[in-house]
């Protein structure tokens, strides 16, 4: 009876969050086709028509694109769940592995859905970045690279991943009934692990990372640094353009591990004392605390979910509801902790989609504080003047929905934005 109850709570959440998502699509496509005739008011002087249109071009295919890919990804979800893909896959893969060990069965489970995924994915990133980048003038990545790329993320997901999963399996299966917490324990010094393990040592696999040689403008930015009093471990420039021409700059890590790095295709591009302005605006984020706070926010999100899935786990509704014989799964004698990850990451994301705004929400605050921080420690008409530039070579549209933005953008629009930095001007 909860199960079926659950199954229909799951089909009705699906239609709505897919209805939901096709109709801010469509309201995205429609606004932006109105608005693509002329530039607004506010960058009438400062950007071309034809940039415009571009931008308005390009996020309408990327719009359609995505309608094409959330019906892919909900035709898996569905076969995987209530048309019993999982059921399937966990009793052949017991077949053929037959009384091994549970921990390598677990792992060989989540192992199998992962290499599925990855290939269904793969034909729609190949896309994405050959057919659509490419014709928008975005690609700047090979044929080989790419895959080469997808072959490297496929070895360090499984150098650091597995041994979280091991621990996180093993938590279930002999820490009673506070596994949930021990692991939340885990992952929350896993992910503090990763700020440091990732910018140090998986991003040089991927991209070159050069000290900034610009004297000018690395001692611009070292006083900067020196009046906000901003530590760094260093100045660098990523060789972004190797594979594609969008630009930005970001700071990673924390404590002594801080560092600064800019795209070389923004450094291209902007001014120094736009550069200044930009950077201004990251340091903003950090000096008001807005890393810690997500970070925090992370953990504390993490934590419920885990309790929440320390409680589903032995609810058989739960499995039963989401396409899984549990009386199947138990003649086998394979434990269905793996089972119970894969179930709950495929079926949370249908839930909390709706709770997508208040994380806009949020993420459009910090934003805000962060201009204002950059506004106060340089000039506001420079971080504009980036801010515009910006815009125009990443093909970002200056008229999306506001609804569709509400729902999906982490940045106010650039209007909105533009028009708060220059009240901060005036």
């Amino acid at each position: 009876m909860y199960s079926l109850a659950f199954s229909i709570l799951f089909v009705s959440v699906l239609v709505l969050t897919l209805a939901v998502r096709f109709w801010l699509a469509s309201r995205q496509i429609r606004h932006v086709l109105a608005h693509r005739a002329a530039v607004p008011a506010e960058f009438a002087e400062k950007i071309p028509l034809a940039a415009h249109q571009k931008a308005a071009d390009y996020t309408v295919a990327k719009t359609k694109f995505g309608l094409l890919t959330l019906l892919v990804n909900y035709a898996v979800l569905i076969g995987f769940t209530l048309l019993g893909g999982f059921q399937w896959l966990a009793l052949h893969l017991n077949e053929w592995m037959g009384a091994g060990s549970p921990m390598l069965y677990q792992i060989g489970l989540i192992a199998a859905f992962a290499v599925i995924s990855g290939l269904i994915d793969l034909p729609f990133d190949y896309y994405q970045q050959f057919v659509l980048e490419q014709r928008f003038g975005f690609n700047m990545m090979s044929k080989s690279l790419f895959f080469t790329d997808f072959l490297k993320n496929i070895g360090i997901t499984a150098v650091l991943g597995l041994p979280l999963l091991w621990v996180i399996l093993v938590l279930m299966a002999k820490s009673g009934d506070l596994w949930w917490f021990y692991a939340w324990l885990v992952w929350s010094a896993f992910s503090l692990l990763m700020m440091i393990i990732i910018p140090n040592f998986v991003h040089p696999l991927f991209n070159k990372f050069t000290p900034l040689a610009d004297e000018a403008l690395k001692s611009r930015i070292e006083g900067l640094m020196q009046r906000v009093g901003f530590a760094s471990k260093g100045l660098f420039v990523m060789d972004g353009s190797k594979r594609s021409a969008h630009g930005n700059a970001y700071f990673s890590g924390f404590g002594a591990n801080k560092r600064i790095v800019f795209f070389d295709t923004l450094l291209s591009r902007l001014a120094p004392q736009e550069i200044e302005a930009v950077l201004a605006h990251e340091l903003g984020h950090f000096k008001l605390k807005h890393i810690v706070k997500r970070i925090a926010m992370m953990f504390v999100i993490s934590l419920g979910f885990l309790a929440l899935l320390g409680y589903l786990k032995t609810q058989p509704w739960f499995y039963a509801g989401l396409g899984v014989d549990p009386v199947a799964l138990a003649l086998t004698g394979q434990p269905t902790d793996a089972l119970t990850l894969l179930l709950f990451m495929l079926a949370l994301p249908v839930f909390t989609f709706l709770l997508g705004p208040l994380t806009s929400l949020s993420s459009r605050k910090h934003e805000f504080e962060a201009d204002a921080f950059a506004a106060t420690h340089t000039h506001a008409d420079d971080l504009v003047s980036a801010l515009v530039k910006m815009y125009e070579d990443n093909a970002s549209t200056l008229t999306p929905d506001p609804l569709h933005s509400a729902f999906y953008d982490s940045h106010p629009p650039a209007s909105v934005r533009i028009r708060h930095l220059k009240g901060a001007t005036a």
